[in-house]
């Protein structure tokens, strides 16, 4: 399936506001508090692209978008597109340290932020040099005057503070879009940085358009009727995607939450909204499924559902359809591929899997010298499509390990049955090799995590006294069950009846709850961590 951009100047927010001129009293997003129409979309970036203007922010120029998610994050998003400047959007997780660097390594010219993350930003902004000379503030919090320049100076000029509105109301709006080509830098992500600092993920104007037309419309089936809600933030590669790309190439209406994404906020959403499409991630699906207060499957409207992050368990995705009569079409997709490119489908869902390649995407699995591997065998997933990003950002190592002419390695490893589906494996990093064989630890989490007893669990190696590698499990047990000797024994046998015995966890603890990131990704690395702080507690003096 090859398909071109409608021509070779592309202006991704220009072209949706054409999309979209005669759906102007349509609802384009609704958030906690606000709604906003796509004729007050189109006049909002308009107006946004005349407030970059007044800061005196030039086309290309890189400008933070540190912001929750309301009406406010895709004004600035596509505002910025639309004058040709560049947001760096980050997740607003991170510490201020996490910020400095990012602010010196985008080197942004102005930050917009929304009010309960600004003094975070004050913080990052003193701790080391940057090149911001304003900041914008969303929905200021009642103790931060933004009237006020506080930010301490480091031996330079002092960034401007300006409201976010009133910045809007004074700014004449900029009437034509900038030129840009679709081939363009149009904005950058940056990576979680779990193995180092956050990198740069640089993205042109075309793979938003692209992400659009091989996997929202062809995947999803999405249409203009629909609603879509994304538990994702729009500050990641997936949650873009579900949140504002989606739905504004066709037209639909997409509701945004601010707060965390618990399983109680996002059901008061689903129910009150009634969104046809929802986007979430596997340990939010089964912490849905675990509450309390699970809605009725009359009392949601929703037609289909997706998930990324990490491998869905089939357990979770029976009884998620079970209940609520609705696939989830689990899917891998990447920050630097920008969204999915490998899915399960409509009609074709096979749970325990991350299904086919989408249409438009080729995939390939390979051994450590880089030659094709055979159905059933472990290899390294390898991905080739037209929504990869350009580079990342003055990082030309870590560009060269990755972007391999046409092809990017993701860093996952996989497996391929007969029928062409692909099943994940783990991370390359995080493969285990026990008694001379190689053991996926998601093979082994996903059969925990079908014992009724079992909430989640996580799977690393733990050297043993004789310098052997074992698996060692992390397990977080649902309410009503109490850890226990029998408990693990319990376990341990019911991984033996499913799996080849050298593969069970030798050792298993109970734990409250497990490291992730905002994603919702386990975090093995920490647990791996924390295993070696006990082994070798002077290890880290």
């Amino acid at each position: 399936m090859t398909i071109t951009p409608p021509s070779s100047d592309l202006n991704f927010a220009s072209y949706l506001l054409d999309l979209n001129a005669g759906r102007g009293d349509k609802l384009a997003f609704i958030d906690d508090t606000r709604r906003l129409t796509y004729g007050q979309l189109g006049d909002r970036i308009r107006q946004f692209a005349g407030v970059l203007r007044d800061l005196g922010v030039r086309r290309e120029e890189r400008v933070l978008l540190l912001m929750h998610d309301t009406i406010d994050w895709p004004v600035v998003f596509l505002g910025s597109l639309y004058a040709g400047v560049v947001p760096v959007a980050v997740n607003t997780l991170l510490t201020a340290d996490d910020y400095a660097y990012i602010l010196a390594h985008s080197r942004s010219r102005a930050a917009f932020v929304s009010g309960a993350l600004l003094d975070t930003l004050k913080q990052a902004m003193a701790s080391g040099p940057n090149q911001v000379e304003h900041i914008v503030v969303s929905q200021p919090v009642a103790d931060n005057n933004v009237a006020e320049s506080n930010v301490a100076d480091n031996n330079r000029s002092v960034p401007a503070l300006h409201e976010f509105e009133a910045s809007m109301a004074a700014a004449a709006p900029r009437a034509q879009a900038a030129r840009t080509l679709a081939d363009e830098i149009a904005f950058w992500l940056y990576s979680s940085g779990s193995t180092g600092r956050p990198k740069g993920v640089v993205h042109s104007h075309c793979n938003l358009w692209y992400t659009a037309e091989l996997y929202a419309k062809p995947v999803l089936g999405i249409t203009e009727n629909d609603i879509t809600f994304s538990a994702a933030k729009l500050f990641f590669a997936y949650g873009l995607g579900n949140g504002l790309t989606f739905p504004l190439s066709v037209g639909a209406t997409s509701v945004l939450m601010a707060e965390r994404p618990t399983p109680a906020a996002t059901y008061a959403r689903i129910v009150d909204h009634q969104p046809t499409i929802f986007f979430g991630v596997p340990t939010l699906y089964a912490s849905m499924l675990a509450h309390t207060a699970i809605p009725a499957r009359s009392d949601v409207a929703l037609r289909v559902c997706a998930s990324a992050g990490e491998a869905l368990p089939q357990d979770i995705g029976d009884r998620f359809t079970q209940h609520f009569g609705c696939e989830i079409l689990d899917g891998i997709g990447s920050t630097e591929m920008l969204h999915i490119f490998l899915s399960n489908h409509s009609g074709k869902v096979r749970y325990g899997t991350t299904g086919l390649p989408v249409q438009g995407y080729e995939v390939e699995l390979r051994d450590e010298n880089g030659k094709p591997v055979g159905d059933g065998e472990i290899g390294d997933l390898y991905i080739r499509g037209p929504s990869a990003a350009v580079m990342y950002w003055n990082n030309r190592e870590k560009t060269r390990q990755t972007f391999l002419g046409d092809w990017l390695k993701s860093g996952d490893k996989y497996q391929r049955d007969a029928d062409g589906y692909y099943t994940y494996a783990g991370r390359s990093d995080d493969m285990l090799k026990v008694s001379g064989l190689y053991v996926s630890p998601v093979e082994v989490e996903n059969v925990l995590s079908q014992h009724p007893a079992v909430l989640e669990a996580a799977v690393v190696g733990l050297t043993d006294s004789d310098g052997l590698v074992k698996t060692k499990a992390y397990v977080v047990l649902c309410q009503g069950n109490e850890p226990s000797v029998a408990m693990q024994e319990t376990l341990k046998q019911f991984v033996k009846a499913h799996l080849a015995p050298f593969k069970y966890p030798r050792y298993i603890e109970f734990v409250d709850d497990l490291p992730k990131t905002a994603t919702g990704k386990i975090q093995r690395f920490k647990l791996r961590q924390a295993q070696e702080a006990v082994a070798h507690p002077g290890a880290a003096a």
